[in-house]
């Protein structure tokens, strides 16, 4: 696979994230090439993970060596990596953790949201994404030499750092509903009918607080563009 078919594959998933959540695709694609060498690392082909995203994924978790930096010194270690089924499923967790952060910080990558790349590219490192110092600067390079800014444009024109309304397609909203009845019936979820309700009403707040929807959702989508 060439890098030109790389970017091909998963700009339309990273666009339509985008849409949805906020995400810059630019900063979507430039990452999946970074921590994945453009789809050809062990993680990536091992388990389907384009991000570096250590824990438990869909398909479990693998163990690979990294480089971690400690006071700015490349250290040498294992660590367990999440594992998915296939790219979209590592797409859509990529963007559920920005949404969603970690337990002690849920709004950790939330600089990221709705800013021009550059910025988005200096607020993941701040968020702890990565711990390489050049990290930012590996992005941007990335972003201007493929010019993966292109795609942090919608379908109306407008570019990522506006505003744009959420609204659910049928096939969303009806995708939203089961999900909120599967972790219902997994003792994640309390009061359903009340989360269902506000699916309907205020979709993108449910989106942000619902990490598992928003993985469902992205991940229909990404089915929904290989149709096209």
């Amino acid at each position: 696979m060439t890098q030109q078919e790389f970017i091909a594959k998963i700009a339309p998933a990273a666009a339509e994230d985008m849409r949805r959540t906020r995400v810059p695709a630019s900063l979507t694609i430039a990452q999946a090439i970074l921590e994945s060498n453009w789809g050809k690392s062990g993680l990536a082909v091992n388990a389907n993970n384009l991000f570096g995203i250590k824990g438990t994924g869909t398909a479990g978790s693998v163990l690979m060596p990294t480089t971690e930096y400690v006071n700015k010194q490349p250290i040498k270690t294992n660590a367990n990596f999440r594992k998915y089924n296939n790219w979209s499923e590592s797409i859509a967790n990529h963007s559920a953790l920005i949404l969603n952060g970690t337990r002690d910080k849920p709004t950790r990558y939330h600089g990221v949201l709705g800013v021009d790349y550059k910025t988005a590219c200096y607020a993941i490192k701040d968020g702890g994404y990565a711990t390489d110092p050049e990290y930012p600067k590996k992005l941007i390079s990335l972003i201007e030499q493929h010019g993966l800014a292109k795609y942090d444009v919608d379908k109306s024109d407008k570019s990522v750092d506006k505003e744009i309304p959420l609204k659910l397609e049928d096939w969303e909203r009806e995708s939203g509903l089961k999900a909120i009845d599967s972790l219902a019936a997994k003792g994640l979820l309390n009061d359903p009918e009340t989360w269902k309700q506000r699916l309907i009403d205020d979709p993108k707040g449910v989106l942000e607080e619902l990490p598992w929807l928003v993985f469902t959702l992205l991940d229909r989508a990404t089915e929904q563009l290989q149709k096209y």
